[in-house]
């Protein structure tokens, strides 16, 4: 049996997924069911879908990059292998529950055919750490099957309609811009704002959602300014006023446009009280690493999130103490997504098999973000809703290269 076929077998909560010793790079891959006390009949199963290219990765089961790991398999590996701890460290009791785990990858198992082939016909919940294609068709089949699905990072609807069974945990960029506002409008209501953005698509869609939250009634409640910065970046320097406190709002997912729009307020005299407000991408972007600290010092840039994490938690040390022992390293912020989601959704589902939809934002099992999925209808009298959405963010400042909680 291949290494991708093993992930459509059931995996024991006592074994790893994945034996992953980062510094000599070996794979075991473990069949088993993991089951609780044994107390109850019924069995759930959970699906999780992950990317992780292991027909690119093996060829006949021989690993072809030699003494090196392939950058492209590194999110979906970690997801898994936190989802594996959450299994391994906190099995449920009083609940039987099999994992399932699928890659999304695999030439010869991809969704579309796992759906045609009826691979997947008996899962109670879907967790997928998937996008575009993918998400449209585990949708389709939640929706037909009548199962919840959780889109994990997908930061879209995908086009998705009527759906109620479709959870997005990752909030959509309109939901980010409406955070914003309203960060701006509690605090900064008196304050010089200024939105800069560059010509495109995406910043025209922030722009429009920005214009709908700063106009309900056809009045504005913020005075926002907007400048188009294509090239001459130094022209914000206009829009400055040495009086006030100046907000300035990158309205741009690009991260060479948030690299330069810095790089200018940075430069910029010092008599002018200048913070930066960037997009849900930014914590991902090379400039605002840790490594990039004095970068730019002492300049506050704040983004909203889903996810903030100090990682001093008990649970978080768990999984931190897994990856040490078992991978000779530390766990990625995907790792940490995939402990949380099987940790948390496992649960609601063992708890409220009937009605998980009902009681996915129970908190008595939130680890690290705080969900709150609530129904999005895009049309206002539709009874049914098209998606659910994770509407809980934290708004994150970061200073010198680190990440602190702002509001």
């Amino acid at each position: 049996m291949t290494l991708a076929a093993n992930l459509l077998q059931p995996l024991n909560g006592n074994n790893k997924l994945f034996y992953m010793n980062k510094l000599i790079l070996t794979f075991s891959f473990a069949m088993a069911l993991f089951f609780g006390n044994g107390q109850t009949t019924l069995t759930q199963k959970i699906g999780i879908f992950a990317p992780l290219y292991l027909d690119s990765i093996f060829t006949n089961n021989q690993y072809q990059f030699g003494n090196n790991f392939p950058r492209f398999a590194l999110q979906g590996i970690d997801f898994l292998q936190g989802a594996q701890a959450a299994i391994d460290s906190f099995p449920i009791q009083n609940s039987n529950i099999e994992y399932f785990f699928f890659d999304t990858k695999s030439d010869s198992q991809k969704v579309a055919q796992l759906i045609k082939n009826k691979k997947i016909e008996n899962l109670s919940l879907i967790i997928g750490l998937v996008k575009d294609d993918d998400v449209t068709q585990l949708a389709s089949f939640a929706k037909y099957k009548q199962i919840p699905f959780i889109s994990v990072i997908y930061p879209n609807d995908g086009g998705i309609t009527n759906n109620p069974y479709f959870l997005i945990a990752n909030a959509t960029l309109k939901t980010h811009c409406e955070s914003i506002f309203s960060y701006l409008l509690q605090n900064h209501s008196g304050d010089n704002i200024i939105h800069v953005y560059q010509t495109g698509e995406q910043e025209n869609r922030i722009i429009n959602y920005f214009n709908k939250c700063n106009h309900p009634d056809n009045k504005a409640l913020l005075p926002i300014q907007k400048i188009l910065l294509d090239s001459n970046y130094y022209l914000i320097k206009n829009k400055l006023d040495s009086n006030k406190n100046n907000i300035i709002i990158a309205g741009s997912l690009d991260e060479d446009f948030a690299n330069n729009i810095c790089k200018t307020i940075y430069s910029i005299d010092k008599k002018y009280k200048l913070t930066v407000i960037g997009m849900p991408n930014w914590d991902g972007f090379s400039f605002l690493s840790k490594n990039s600290k004095n970068q730019y010092k002492d300049l506050p840039i704040y983004y909203t999130s889903i996810y903030y994490n100090n990682k001093e938690d008990s649970f978080s040390n768990v999984l931190q103490n897994t990856y040490a022992n078992l991978y000779k390293g530390k766990p990625s912020d995907y790792a940490f997504k995939g402990f949380e989601m099987i940790y948390l959704f496992s649960r609601i589902l063992s708890n409220y098999t009937n009605d998980f939809i009902g009681n996915v934002n129970d908190q008595t099992f939130q680890l690290f973000s705080k969900y709150n999925f609530v129904p999005i209808s895009i049309h206002k009298n539709s009874y049914t809703p098209d998606y659910w959405e994770n509407k809980h963010l934290f708004f994150l400042k970061r200073l010198n290269g680190v990440s602190s909680r702002a509001w």
